[in-house]
């Protein structure tokens, strides 16, 4: 991530980023990454507080490091405050995505996983579980959508939308581990035929 910009940042500026995180949050179903699309209209489209490539950057490097999937949350409030000033403003970048992400998701999600426990057996409850699931799904394809057209036109990555739609009908409709197509997804990346 060698590109980045200068920013000039106020109190009102970190304010900003940390009562959007704090929003976020609570749109948050099935995980931070859902609210990568938002994140992006906010960082990069709104606010020109991130470049492109350091809004995908992030996200590529907390994907692939291990540990909670919350982690690309800290490095695009890190960048933001490198970008504001540099070490301490990305530090304080960090503390304020984090604390902004996780406040309010954490104590909804254990207020309702006591009483959704307590009344697990009300139809409303177990309706709201099943409800919920074609959400997840919206907002995760929403993100690949993003991802996937940041460098450009996603149609002329055809071979690529061809190989992740087989790979999802071989996970729904197969029990071959996931790890495999992993694996042969790398071989044909390798191999330079996607």
């Amino acid at each position: 991530m060698t590109d980045s910009l200068h920013l000039v940042f106020d109190t009102r500026d970190w304010f900003d980023l940390f009562l959007h995180y704090l929003s976020l949050s609570l749109l948050s179903i099935g995980g931070a990454i859902s609210t990568a699309p938002d994140m992006h209209r906010f960082l990069v489209d709104k606010q020109h507080w991130l470049l492109d490539t350091q809004f995908n950057a992030s996200i590529a490097i907390a994907q692939a490091a291990p540990g909670p999937n919350v982690l690309f949350v800290a490095l695009l409030g890190w960048n933001v405050g490198v970008n504001a000033g540099g070490m301490l403003t990305g530090l304080l970048g960090v503390c304020l995505a984090m604390l902004g992400m996780l406040i309010p998701s954490t104590l909804l999600s254990y207020t309702a996983a006591r009483w959704g426990h307590r009344n697990r057996d009300l139809r409303a409850v177990r309706a709201f579980k099943q409800g919920m699931a074609p959400i997840v799904v919206a907002l995760l394809l929403a993100t690949s959508w993003i991802l996937a057209g940041s460098n450009g036109s996603s149609l002329r990555d055809w071979p690529v939308w061809l190989l992740t739609a087989a790979t999802t009908l071989i996970v729904w409709r197969s029990r071959i581990h996931l790890l495999w197509l992993l694996g042969a997804g790398a071989l044909l990346g390798w191999f330079g035929l996607i």
